[in-house]
């Protein structure tokens, strides 16, 4: 396995749609490894969750883990897909590994089902509520090139842009925007 590299705010493949695996390429030593070392890259960053477009990879894959809480679930999902089960929603922190330091309460759906394929492309459905409801639908907004940003309310928002913009890690990136 291998850590990969989490890209940051600014980099425009976290704001690029991932196109769907293949179902040719499920069973694939690739797609294995690439599963895996997403998974080995999350837990190094401390994360819950890891999306294939935060290491550049414009794959519909998403990884999780939220065993930290009763009822969380350690997985992944390919081509996943997701829709609310209640109209109940959730108001809570959430930050990003691709956002470093920055967390801001975000609404979601507090229950959800989602759906997807392991890595043999064998078919998965996971009821979801709370901290793993909401890791699952910030993973699969960066598969549709969305940042949780974008989710927050207009002060949140320019407050979270006014402190990426002091933060370390984008003043003493070269490529900062």
């Amino acid at each position: 396995m291998t850590l990969r590299e989490i890209r940051l705010f600014g980099d425009p493949v976290l704001t690029t749609q991932a196109a769907e695996v293949d179902k040719a390429d499920f069973g694939s030593e690739k797609l294995r490894l690439q599963v895996e070392d997403m998974l080995e890259t999350m837990d190094e960053a401390g994360g819950v969750g890891l999306a294939a477009n935060q290491i550049g990879s414009l794959r519909r894959v998403i990884v999780f883990d939220t065993t930290h809480q009763p009822g969380g679930l350690r997985g992944h999902l390919i081509n996943p897909r997701w829709q609310p089960l209640t109209r109940e929603s959730q108001l809570g922190p959430e930050g990003c590994l691709s956002i470093p330091g920055i967390s801001a309460d975000t609404p979601r759906s507090y229950r959800v089902q989602a759906s997807g394929y392991d890595v043999e492309g064998r078919p998965i459905g996971i009821a979801a509520t709370g901290l793993l409801a909401r890791c699952l639908q910030h993973e699969h907004d960066h598969l549709e090139g969305v940042l949780f940003l974008s989710r927050l309310d207009d002060a949140a928002r320019r407050e979270a842009m006014a402190a990426i913009r002091r933060a370390n890690w984008f003043t003493t990136r070269k490529d900062t925007l």
